[in-house]
């Protein structure tokens, strides 16, 4: 019987989460399996991982064929990078201690880089959330700017109206003053040349 370790589908439509299981590779894709390892959720940001690495190590050491996809799976979780060093161990290449420090150091490595990845996305993410924010302040900015300058110009425009109506009105009264006055002395002028 050809055992495959492969994912099986559940989760709601457009949705999916994975189950890591080990079945019959006659077996349909959702259908009976041997022995459930775990899980893989793809759809969150980083893709969430759970396994029983024990298990998955055992199955792979009695001949269960990973799937390509199960088979990065488990690259990620150091459980192909284990299956290799044990197999060192067996053909008496190095010693379980020597295969376990590596392991750690590895594991430790791949932990860092993995807190690395995930700082720099929140970082990005929160970068273009500040990005975002900064413009439709800008925005919001311009557009008061440009009511205050629109306000401004119509109480100036009010302003000069007012202005202009007051002076043609004080304007206007000294004229009628100097033609009062000139028109008075014009006729005096005349009647006495009379």
């Amino acid at each position: 019987m050809a055992v495959k370790i492969r994912l099986a589908r559940k989760g709601r439509n457009k949705m999916p989460i994975y189950d890591i299981v080990v079945a019959d590779a006659r077996a349909p894709r959702d259908g009976k399996f041997i022995e459930k390892l775990g899980q893989y959720n793809p759809h969150a940001t980083p893709a969430i991982i759970t396994l029983k690495d024990d298990r998955a190590l055992y199955w792979l050491q009695v001949g269960a064929q990973p799937t390509d996809t199960t088979r990065k799976i488990l690259s990620v979780k150091g459980v192909m990078f284990k299956k290799h060093l044990q197999i060192g161990v067996d053909k008496g290449a190095v010693t379980q201690e020597q295969a376990d420090a590596r392991f750690e150091s590895w594991l430790a490595e791949k932990a860092q880089a993995r807190e690395q990845k995930i700082a720099k996305l929140n970082s990005a993410a929160s970068s273009v959330k500040s990005a975002a924010l900064d413009a439709e302040r800008k925005k919001k900015e311009d557009k008061e700017a440009a009511r205050k300058k629109i306000e401004d110009d119509l109480i100036a425009a009010a302003t000069a109206a007012d202005e202009a109506a007051a002076a043609p009105a004080e304007e206007s009264a000294p004229e009628a003053e100097v033609e009062a006055d000139t028109t008075s002395e014009a006729p005096a002028v005349e009647s006495t040349e009379e």
